[in-house]
């Protein structure tokens, strides 16, 4: 059987949920990779109590104590190559990936956004498919490139849904996400290979 020795790191600005699944995926054998740094832009964030979970050092950064945006990618990216970080996993990162983390590791970064991409792009893809009246609902893991929600998709997951419950429609989206997620990381490290 092949090994796989490749090095991920997860950015994370909330609670963490697919941050942990990712984890878990890693620690069970799912995902044939290991985490080593999760890059958190909120001190305040539950992923950092989850890291510690799974004993993963965490990076606790904001572009307000850098000096900027460039100079707190520039040092998030000293950080991931001085790991040797293979692939970036954004899970709920909060952040608009700039061109100096973008460009040291452009098709190297993966993206989990709650709706079927390319529609309901942006931070409320949940809401604005809701509230448009979709009947059609899911989770789209793509590569990023620098523009809002897009670049090359990697998988989708998609279910129908008539009811008029909006929560209801997050909590059945999270539970896609937390299986999708892993198993799009380890199609891409297998690719890859």
């Amino acid at each position: 059987m092949k090994e796989f020795n490749k090095k991920l790191a997860v950015f994370a600005s909330g609670s963490g949920s697919n941050f942990e699944a990712i984890a878990q995926a890693c620690v069970d054998g799912r995902i044939p990779a290991k985490i080593v740094l999760l890059v958190c832009d909120n001190a305040n964030a539950y992923a950092i109590e989850r890291a510690k979970k799974f004993d993963i050092p965490t990076l606790v950064l904001h572009p307000r104590d850098c000096g900027g945006k460039p100079a707190y990618e520039q040092r998030i990216v000293d950080k991931l190559n001085e790991l040797g970080v293979d692939l970036v996993c954004l899970a709920g990162y909060m952040r608009i990936v700039g061109e100096t983390l973008y460009n040291a590791y452009a098709g190297r970064i993966l993206n989990i956004h709650p709706a079927l991409l390319p529609s309901f792009k942006g931070a409320h893809g949940i809401d604005d498919a809701f509230n448009f009246g979709v009947k059609v609902f899911g989770v789209t893991v793509h590569f990023i490139d620098l523009t809002i929600d897009g670049g090359v998709i990697v998988m989708q997951r998609a279910f129908e849904y008539y009811g008029n419950d909006r929560d209801e429609v997050e909590t059945r989206i999270h539970a896609i996400e937390h299986e999708l997620y892993p198993e799009a990381i380890k199609k891409c490290i297998i690719h890859n290979a």
